[in-house]
């Protein structure tokens, strides 16, 4: 089940964020996600299985005078990881993007540890730089065009 981010969850998401890290977070960006949780999660999504937080993501709007959204802070529980649940999350977002009509592109700032992920999903990759997030976290920047990319 896909639901809207409530303040209860922070503690089991900063929790879920735990559990990547450090393989796919830096414990540096703990400080950030509470920070993002606290004031710009306004299109952030939970799921949930059997009443267990397994994943979490997110979206933001207002780049490029409203054209382009930046999907945000994507997590999945280790042990759930590999079952579809981030495709289907992913899916359910740009599903929600889709409903604005101004918006044109969806970008996502990822790493080299999971843009793989995101290029099955139909993203391309922008650029690249090299411990942009903390050292060994490159930036992977990716798009998906809207207007080139089909429906779920």
């Amino acid at each position: 089940m896909i639901r809207a981010y409530s303040s209860n969850d922070k503690g089991k998401l900063v929790e879920l964020l735990r559990l990547n890290t450090p393989e796919f977070f830096h414990p540096d960006e703990e400080k950030d996600f509470i920070e993002y949780l606290e004031q710009e999660a306004e299109n952030y999504f939970v799921v949930e299985d059997a009443g267990m937080l397994v994943g979490a993501g997110g979206f933001n709007g207002g780049f490029d005078n409203g054209r382009t959204v930046r999907i945000s802070w994507d997590i999945i529980h280790p042990d759930y990881q590999g079952k579809g649940i981030g495709k289907k999350l992913t899916r359910y977002r740009i599903d929600q993007i889709r409903e604005d009509p101004a918006v044109k592109k969806i970008v996502v700032r990822t790493t080299q540890l999971v843009y793989g992920f995101y290029q099955k999903i139909g993203f391309e990759l922008e650029k690249v730089e090299k411990d942009y997030w903390a050292e060994g976290f490159d930036l992977y920047q990716m798009k998906l065009d809207l207007n080139k990319a089909s429906s779920s």
